[in-house]
């Protein structure tokens, strides 16, 4: 894992953590814990690198997953390094568990993998179809005999809500009505409030364009849920570790795959980088071969999902939770750009391998 910027061992965020840490050390048997690091690059949990005697550790708290999912997932983690892929086992507590608990608060540690998170364009063509090929072993490592009785078996179908454009624009509304009401105004509200107006505008000119049924085209299973730069280490060329399982679920393959090309090759000046994505999709089909119509309909079904979202306003308005301000725009920008090229990025995910 990529060293984040660092952080007293006493960070305010998570003060906690000078307390609970005699107590980890003790239970997961680490010895005196030399140094202890917070590490900011984290969205949903909170982490740290402890460095020990023995060894240097990811230490992660665990606050958006329930503890017994985050047990099983710590199971399935095990099984898929024992199938070859790189990621990192549990380390295993004195009372036998992955997960241990500190006055209500569960926490999972994980060896140290040294790597770097490469994002959109850092990566070469070939590394981009290596991802791709790493995506498709997940996925069929995940529904493979190494994981079995560990997930129960999934549905050969699914189905995804599909937001009428009427709904979209009502939540559209609430915001702006939400920002009108406000007595000081930020600069995020009064991008936000220009972000929405253009918002509505693309809703009433693509709304009749969206899916037109909720049952998904194409296979399905268990996926990461979460590959792309954040979650992704290289070192020397290769990647070294995927890390960030704590949304194992059952998904359209297509999902996954539309996913993280958006997210891996999109840039905050709205661009997605067609060549790679054809690279990566390549990648991923010479591993699963996934037919095009069903990759057609997860990026569809995406592109749709972004238009009639908005979750980074949820975050900020609604729970007051201001950690993902910066990918509001970003992701605005990306939007426009994408409903422009719809024909060309279709194009790019229909890549033979």
């Amino acid at each position: 894992m990529k060293e984040a910027a660092s952080a007293p061992l006493c960070d305010s965020r998570y003060s906690e953590i000078a307390e609970d840490l005699a107590v980890l050390g003790e239970t997961f048997g680490l010895g005196e814990v030399q140094e202890c690091r917070f590490l900011s690059a984290g969205l949903m949990n909170g982490n740290w690198r402890l460095d020990t005697a023995e060894d240097s550790f990811a230490l992660k708290r665990i606050m958006d997953v329930p503890l017994p999912l985050t047990r099983r997932n710590l199971a399935v983690l095990s099984a898929l390094a024992d199938d070859g892929l790189p990621v990192g086992r549990a380390r295993v507590s004195s009372a036998g568990d992955v997960v241990a608990e500190v006055a209500g608060r569960g926490y999972c540690l994980i060896p140290w993998m040294e790597g770097s998170h490469l994002p959109g364009t850092a990566l070469s063509i070939e590394q981009a179809a290596g991802l791709g090929v790493l995506l498709g072993r997940i996925h069929r490592s995940l529904n493979g005999e190494q994981v079995a009785g560990l997930l129960p078996p999934g549905p050969e179908q699914v189905t995804a809500r599909v937001t009428t454009p009427a709904a979209a624009r009502e939540e559209a509304d609430r915001f702006l009505a939400l920002i009108a009401g406000l007595e000081n105004r930020t600069t995020f509200d009064a991008e936000a409030a220009v972000a929405l107006a253009e918002r509505k505008v693309l809703l009433e000119k693509y709304g009749n364009e969206r899916p037109a049924g909720e049952v998904v085209v194409g296979p399905v299973g268990w996926t990461h849920g979460d590959v792309q730069h954040r979650n992704v280490l290289w070192r020397d060329g290769g990647i070294v570790g995927v890390i960030d399982w704590d949304r194992i679920r059952v998904r359209p393959f297509g999902e996954e795959v539309a996913r993280t090309a958006t997210v891996q090759f999109g840039c905050e000046a709205g661009f997605l980088d067609l060549e790679r994505t054809s690279a990566f999709v390549a990648g991923y089909r010479s591993v699963v071969p996934i037919p095009v119509p069903a990759l057609a309909d997860a990026v569809e079904r995406l592109w749709w999902k972004r238009m009639s979202d908005y979750w980074q306003l949820v975050f900020h308005y609604d729970r007051d939770d201001h950690s993902c301000d910066h990918l509001f725009l970003p992701a605005e920008r990306f939007l426009a750009r994408w409903t422009e090229r719809r024909r060309d990025v279709q194009e790019a995910f229909a890549a033979m391998p």
